[in-house]
C-alpha cells in the first residue's frame, strides 16, 4: 500500500505538536509547516495526499493557501481547521472547490482521526478510479487505432473478415483477462458481455450470465446503476457488496458512439482489503 503523506499547516507550534502526537500511531508520514508559503514549498517536494490547514495565519490565510495548493496539487484532499467561524471565507473556499471539509478548534480527537482517515480513503479511491480510467482509455485508443488500420486494409485486401474476426477475439481475450469484472448490458436488457471475474464476483457459474435478461440474472444494485447511467452517462458506486464478496467499486458507463451498439458497460473493481484503516 502506498504511504499516506499528510501535510499540517498552522502558525502555532503547539497546535502542530498536538496534531503530530494525536496521529503518531496512525501510520501517516506527517509534514508540518508554520506558514502557507512553507506549506507550498513542501507540496512541491512531497507526494502529499491530504492537507490539514488553519484558516487564520499571518501573510497568507488558510483559504488562500488551499487555493494555491489546489492549483499545485489538484488531487490532494484539503481540510480547513480553525477556531474562527469565518463563514464567508469558508463558504467561498468550498464553492471554489478549495476545501473538502471544514473542522473547528478545539477539535474532538476521534472525530479528527476519522475525518483524516476518510480523506485518505477519498484520495485513494479517486486515484484508483483515475488509474483505471487511464488504463481503459489507453485500451480504447489501442482498439480505435487497430480499427482504423483495419478499415484502411479492407479496401485493398480480401481477408478483411478474417482480420476483423481475430480483432474481436482479441478484444474478448483482453476483457476475459482483465483483473476486474466487466459486464456489457444492451439497451434491450440482455447481458452481451461478461468475463469470468464478473461471474465470480456476482456468484454465478461460468457462462450463466451471457445471453440472459439482466432482470433475471443481475443483482438489483447493478440494474440500478444501468438505469442511473442512462441519465448521467457515467456513474461510480463504491463499497458495493455482491454475493458475499468483498466490497466493490462499480463504474457504469454508457456506450453509443458506434451506431447500433447502445448499452451500458459495468466495471467491477474489488477494493483493497484494509483500505481506509490505520496502518
Amino acid at each position: 500500500m502506498t504511504q499516506r503523506v499528510l501535510l499540517v499547516v498552522d502558525d502555532e507550534e503547539n497546535i502542530l505538536r498536538a496534531v503530530v502526537r494525536l496521529l503518531r500511531n496512525e501510520g501517516y508520514v506527517v509534514l508540518t509547516a508554520t506558514s502557507g508559503q512553507q506549506g507550498l514549498d513542501l507540496l512541491e517536494q512531497h507526494p502529499v495526499g491530504v492537507i490539514l490547514s488553519d484558516q487564520r495565519m499571518p501573510g497568507m490565510t488558510g483559504s488562500e493557501f488551499l487555493e494555491h495548493a489546489k492549483v499545485l496539487r489538484p488531487q490532494t484532499v484539503r481540510i480547513m481547521l480553525s477556531g474562527y467561524t469565518d463563514l464567508q471565507s469558508v463558504t467561498d473556499a468550498i464553492n471554489r472547490g478549495a476545501i473538502y471539509k471544514f473542522l473547528t478548534k478545539p477539535w474532538d480527537d476521534e472525530l479528527l482521526r476519522v475525518n483524516i482517515r476518510e480523506a485518505f480513503e477519498h484520495y485513494e479511491l479517486r486515484a484508483e478510479r483515475d488509474r483505471l480510467a487511464g488504463e481503459l482509455q489507453a485500451l480504447n485508443r489501442q482498439l480505435a487505432a487497430s480499427n482504423r488500420g483495419l478499415q484502411q486494409r479492407v479496401a485493398t485486401q480480401g481477408h478483411e473478415l478474417d482480420q476483423h474476426h481475430r480483432l474481436l477475439e482479441l478484444s474478448r481475450e483482453i476483457v476475459e483477462h482483465l483483473p476486474v469484472g466487466v459486464l456489457g448490458v444492451s439497451d434491450e436488457g440482455v447481458v452481451a458481455v461478461a468475463n469470468s471475474v464478473a461471474h465470480a464476483l456476482i456468484g454465478c457459474p461460468p457462462g450463466a450470465l451471457l445471453g440472459h435478461s439482466a432482470s433475471e440474472v443481475l443483482p438489483q444494485a447493478l440494474r440500478n446503476l444501468c438505469q442511473s447511467a442512462l441519465q448521467r452517462q457515467t456513474v461510480t458506486q463504491p463499497h458495493l457488496t455482491l454475493a458475499g464478496s468483498r466490497p466493490l467499486t462499480v463504474h457504469a458507463t454508457r456506450l453509443g458512439a458506434v451506431p447500433g451498439c447502445n448499452g451500458t458497460v459495468l466495471v467491477l473493481v474489488p477494493e483493497q482489503v484494509g483500505t481506509g484503516t490505520a496502518s
